[in-house]
């Protein structure tokens, strides 16, 4: 007689609780959010930002360091255009500025830099703390460390990242699904791509549709606004194929 293996919940491997993801849905969005969804977005994150540790960590490595500096983020970026992701997070970031160069308004006046807000409104910015406890279990997983500088940072590219996302989603929920945004192809290596497949699976459905009613926020529409954060290559394949595997087994919520 074989033992089966015990049943997780998938979503749980994510270093970002669903509690805190959902709470960054609830910030921009008053739509329903499905556990799918949840999951969804917090396997996104974690790809997102592992990638970006990794790269970090290689750079690290090059001088024989296992403690993350801001050099080290700035150098995986460099070196990876596909890992520029939450950058509404620079201009609040020590590590960015003078890297971003001087902005103009539409008369051509300097824009000068944004302070620190001590408003209590709910926002990417205010709220990256809250992701710290994530960010230090990713970078245990990948055998570093970082300097307080380097996780804030790290913490507000995932806050900023997860606001833009849950924005988009609900954005492709309001504008009538995924079909507003046309198809993306998922192409596996070795295997020729199929430009008419698209993100979800079965096909997308049209508006009209829909498994649920125009107000809620379903896995597909954060799979369809991960095509709009990332903008293509590897890492966008990659946390699309590993949300589908987070959720393969998760109700609809």
């Amino acid at each position: 007689m074989t033992t089966q293996p015990a049943r997780t919940e998938r979503g749980d491997s994510s270093p970002f609780k669903p509690s805190l993801v959902k709470a960054v849905f609830r910030d921009v969005t008053s739509m329903h959010v499905s556990r799918s969804a949840v999951w969804a977005a917090a396997s996104v994150t974690r790809t997102v930002l592992a990638e970006i540790i990794g790269g970090a960590r290689r750079a690290a490595a090059e001088e024989s360091r296992k403690k993350l500096i801001p050099r080290d983020l700035i150098s995986a970026i460099d070196r990876d255009v596909e890992l520029e992701v939450g950058t509404g997070w620079y201009g609040h970031s020590p590590t960015f500025r003078g890297l971003t160069g001087v902005l103009y308004d539409a008369q051509g006046v300097i824009v000068p830099s944004p302070r620190r807000s001590r408003s209590r409104k709910a926002s990417a910015v205010v709220g990256a703390h809250r992701f710290e406890a994530g960010v230090r279990k990713l970078l245990r997983s990948q055998g570093v460390t970082a300097v307080p500088a380097m996780v804030r940072d790290l913490d507000g590219i995932a806050s900023v990242f997860l606001t833009g996302l849950a924005r988009d989603s609900a954005m492709v929920v309001r504008e009538g699904g995924i079909k507003r945004f046309g198809s993306v192809s998922l192409v596996i290596p070795g295997e020729p791509g199929t430009p008419s497949s698209s993100l979800q699976d079965p096909p997308p459905q049209t508006p009209s549709t829909r498994r649920r009613a125009g107000r809620a926020i379903g896995r597909d529409d954060v799979l369809a606004a991960t095509t709009i954060q990332l903008f293509g290559g590897s890492l966008r394949q990659r946390a699309l194929t590993e949300a589908r595997e987070a959720t393969q087994n998760a109700s609809a919520g």
